[in-house]
């Protein structure tokens, strides 16, 4: 992945795992799923430890399109590495299809990152947040998103590191199933720690402005990154 890039094509996995077993999911994934991935074209763009519920693992891949992703996939899954350690890894796991497939919600809202992966330091958090829409309202939103939401997100001091829709082109590798039903607008942001959060995570009139939008109510997720994490908070 070249400096300024993203990727177009974004997968946001969340899995639930075994009590006790996330930490044994980070080292098998750091040491053996990153760059085996990258290898055969994945952008490996961010892993994390949900800071809400001890059991939950979430990450971010991206791809160039949907065509190079299933063939990306099948050449990952079905490679050598994969089919070496797939047991070690799914004996952690009760679910692993909480998968959103996504695109950025204008051409220049994914994630712009560095060439390097980062070192492990001062991580920060990572806030993801999901919106589901209501049928009326999947079109336009990203529109309103822009004018309406995200300039009273910046009055707040939250800034808008991603942003993005779902994608509705057909999933190319049914083996790893997406959530079709999704109607979705998730973005995410960055602080340098959780009392920074605490303190802008509120804009005023903000819940008011987007309540009408929503099929129900928001899903907000603190991130802290894995030691392996690109995206870093």
């Amino acid at each position: 992945m070249q400096s300024g890039t993203f990727s177009p094509v974004v997968e946001l996995r969340r899995y639930t795992l075994h009590p006790g077993q996330r930490d044994v999911l980070i080292t098998l994934f750091d040491r053996e799923f990153v760059e085996t991935q990258e290898a055969v074209g994945i952008d490996v763009i961010g892993q994390f430890r949900d800071l809400g519920v001890p059991d939950h693992f979430v990450w971010l891949r991206g791809f160039p399109d949907l065509r190079s992703r299933t063939e990306s996939l099948r050449a990952f899954y079905d490679g050598p590495v994969w089919q070496a350690h797939r047991s070690a890894a799914n004996a952690t796991m009760i679910d692993s299809d909480d998968v959103l497939l996504l695109r950025p919600a204008r051409p220049d809202s994914g994630f712009l990152l560095g060439p390097d992966r980062p070192a492990s330091g001062n991580d920060g958090i990572i806030m993801a947040t999901t919106w589901h829409l209501l049928p009326e309202a999947e079109a336009e939103f990203p529109e309103m998103f822009e004018t309406v939401l995200a300039p009273m997100l910046g009055d707040a001091g939250v800034p808008i590191l991603a942003s993005f829709v779902r994608e509705h082109g057909e999933n190319g590798f049914p083996a790893l199933p997406v959530r079709e039903d999704a109607r979705v607008f998730v973005w995410f942001s960055r602080f340098p720690d959780r009392a920074t959060y605490e303190r802008h995570a509120a804009a005023p009139g903000f819940a008011e402005a987007l309540r009408p939008h929503l099929a129900r109510p928001p899903e907000v997720a603190l991130l802290s990154p894995t030691a392996r994490s690109r995206l870093r908070g």
